[in-house]
């Protein structure tokens, strides 16, 4: 009996340690401080399973089977609140977003689904590249003028496994450059004035306009096997308007036109009153006696 109850017990310590089943898989990303990161767990969770993250070996979130336990950070671990309200856990599927990254969430990442009959380990290293607030800020906000340029840059060279898609205030624009506006509202905002970076995923928006003010986000899904992460950046845009700069080029000739015209007429008038009001040579007789 005694013999019993200790295999039971070792058995679950093995199931909650990742031990049996089918053993780990392991994927690697680098991001930027300030990105968001989501790592996916690649399963519909249902009643018979319960997910548990970790973060060097400390519990930092989970959600039982039966939905009895859901828990993230400092709710898991009391004393221990890493990351401050940035965790937000998916009750469906049970995958795990970072919000807002530094450069102290560098590490691994564990997750672990366990359910009656398997157990499963996927394991997520992390590196976080970390930048200064003014950096930052100059890589997330973009202010340009009226008719010029601006480039989002994704900051990384695209793999072939690499998914890469851009959004306009949570409209999706673009996932290649065959696909770029598929709908017919991109299609009249943008009009062909995308253009995307094979080799980076790099967005370029040429002739800008102040229509195109708004937030810009680009998401990168990573694969590996069965493990899958997406880091999420957003960008700002401001595009500040110029006087005049929403005129045709037919508008600005029309003006042209009118504006010489009118200063044909100026000279017109000019010169007649310059000559309505020449005087009359007058002939002084004198006589001398």
């Amino acid at each position: 009996m005694k013999l019993s109850f200790h295999l039971f017990a070792l058995m679950l310590f093995f199931l909650d340690n990742g031990v049996s089943g089918v053993g780990s898989d392991k994927l690697s990303v680098s991001v930027m401080e300030g990105d968001s990161v989501i790592f996916h767990t690649d399963v519909k969770r249902n009643q018979q399973e319960d997910i548990k993250w970790y973060f060097s070996d400390t519990r930092i979130a989970q959600i039982s089977g039966d939905l009895s336990l859901i828990c993230t950070d400092v709710q898991c671990n009391e004393g221990t609140e890493r990351f401050r309200d940035r965790l937000k856990l998916d009750h469906q599927t049970g995958s795990l977003t970072i919000m807002n990254i530094t450069n102290t969430d560098t590490g691994v990442y564990e997750l672990k689904i366990i359910s009656s009959r398997s157990s499963s380990d996927k394991i997520f290293n992390v590196t976080v590249s970390g930048v200064s607030a003014a950096e930052r800020d100059e890589m997330k906000r973009k202010s340009v003028k009226e008719g010029e340029s601006v480039t989002l840059e994704s900051e990384k060279t695209k793999s072939p496994n690499d998914v890469m898609t851009w959004y306009f205030n949570e409209t999706k624009i673009t996932g290649d450059q065959r696909t770029i506006c598929t709908d017919d509202q991109c299609k009249e905002r943008f009009r062909d004035r995308l253009k995307l970076d094979n080799q980076t995923g790099s967005l370029t928006i040429t002739d800008s306009r102040t229509t195109d003010s708004g937030l810009y986000k680009l998401q990168i899904t990573i694969s590996d096997s069965s493990c899958s992460i997406t880091t999420m950046k957003r960008f700002s845009v401001t595009v500040i308007a110029v006087p005049g700069s929403d005129l045709s080029a037919a508008a600005v000739a029309g003006i042209v036109i009118v504006v010489l015209l009118m200063a044909a007429v100026v000279t017109g008038v000019f010169y007649c009153h310059r000559r309505s009001h020449t005087p009359v040579p007058q002939i002084v007789s004198i006589t001398y006696s």
